[in-house]
């Protein structure tokens, strides 16, 4: 397919990253007294008023900030490695888990061991390996491979960084799995179960199966893969559902149940990065992949998912209808990935993925962003979210990757 008419505008919206985002906050959203990032920052002046930051904002930012320093962009590997001293010596507790919230000097407020938030943990290992010495203290019985401790190995990746990944992965192996399938929510068993950890889960062993060239990681990618395939996505309805029991049947409300669509847009990306990395790993592509993501884009393509200016609105119900109107930023993101990585992409469509990411960032302060759009009140003038900067990061930079590809690549 011809991109041509496309490539301008991912490359601008490539350069709105380097040129301002990744800068702002860079010089904005880092707490150098205390050794933090910023939970978000005010459209009137680069204010805070989080009186906490959460393990969640600390890995993206360092996922963020890793890919800013890929560019060379002032100050990103200093960032990184902040983020990564955050991780190990305030957040990484002394069972192998990572505490869940800290107050503003950095000490833990809440020991919650979340299984969202530690699949971005393994995400920020993943993304900041590139920037540790390649120093070996690996424990063998967590399963390392061979080529991992070769001489040909160490200058691509950190093994630090590898021993991270692959003590949180024992961790998550020992005390997440949930005998119902897939992980638990949290070690306190909490309820409904929920499709995202699980989805964002899949995306860091994806990235750490890639970086590291790692077939464990690739087997647990592979396993929540299927778990998606054969129990999450429900084929009568076409559809994702947010919210499951213990046994992982859906949470229904008269027959119907609750789907965020960005979240469709999202298993569009992480299933092609899968269908895009198996073959190196001597993996067969399940037969229900490809209907699956079809599937998936049939739903987004539903008028009703789309608010008057074309945003994807933040909940449906499975039956098509419309559950809140209101468009938050990141199914933006989102939905221009998957436009560019369904079969047979659609110039129109994906050309209307970047104007309506356009939309959000246009008229917002240099390197800031409108996070929310609501029928009654146009665009919310509330601070610019720092977790936000995680999905405009690999929304743009994944789709500006797939265009070089001719729409093929994650």
């Amino acid at each position: 397919m011809d991109f041509a008419g496309i490539r301008p505008r991912s490359e601008a919206a490539q350069r709105w990253l380097r040129e301002q985002a990744w800068p702002v906050w860079l010089e904005h959203g880092i707490d150098r007294e205390h050794g933090g990032f910023h939970e978000h920052l005010s459209l009137d002046g680069h204010a805070c008023s989080a009186g906490f930051r959460r393990l969640r904002v600390v890995t993206r930012q360092i996922t963020v900030f890793a890919a800013a320093a890929l560019e060379e962009v002032p100050g990103a590997r200093e960032a990184v490695r902040l983020g990564c001293d955050f991780l190990l010596n305030r957040a990484k507790q002394p069972d192998g888990g990572y505490a869940w919230r800290f107050d503003i000097a950095g000490e833990p407020i809440d020991q919650t061991r979340d299984l969202y938030d530690h699949a971005f943990v393994l995400l920020a290992w993943s993304a900041a390996a590139p920037f540790f010495a390649p120093v070996i203290s690996v424990d063998t019985t967590l399963m390392v491979p061979d080529w991992a401790t070769s001489p040909a190995f160490l200058p691509r990746v950190s093994a630090f960084a590898f021993e991270q990944a692959l003590e949180l992965d024992h961790y998550l192996q020992t005390h997440f799995r949930d005998p119902n399938g897939g992980y638990l929510e949290s070690l306190e068993g909490s309820l409904p179960r929920r499709q995202n950890p699980h989805m964002h889960l899949l995306e860091a062993y994806l990235q750490a199966a890639e970086i590291w060239h790692s077939e464990l990681f690739f087997s647990r990618a592979e396993e929540l893969a299927e778990l998606f395939l054969d129990r999450l996505f429900q084929t009568r309805e076409g559809a994702l559902p947010e919210f499951f029991d213990d046994s992982l049947a859906p949470l229904r409300d008269a027959g119907r149940f609750m789907v965020e669509p960005g979240h469709h847009a999202e298993w569009i990306w992480l299933l092609s990065w899968f269908q895009e990395l198996a073959p190196g790993f001597g993996v067969q592509v399940p037969d229900q992949l490809e209907p699956t993501v079809a599937a998936l884009a049939r739903f987004l393509n539903q008028p009703a998912c789309r608010t008057r200016h074309g945003a994807l609105v933040d909940e449906m119900w499975s039956d098509g209808t419309v559950r809140a109107g209101s468009a938050r930023l990141w199914p933006q993101t989102e939905r221009l990935k998957s436009e560019l990585l369904v079969p047979n992409p659609d110039l129109d469509r994906i050309r209307e993925a970047y104007q309506v990411l356009d939309q959000f960032i246009a008229g917002a302060p240099r390197g800031l962003w409108h996070e929310r759009w609501t029928a009654e009140q146009g665009f919310s003038p509330q601070p610019a979210p720092a977790s936000s900067l995680y999905h405009l990061t690999a929304g743009i930079l994944v789709a500006q990757r797939a265009l070089r590809s001719d729409g093929t690549k994650k």
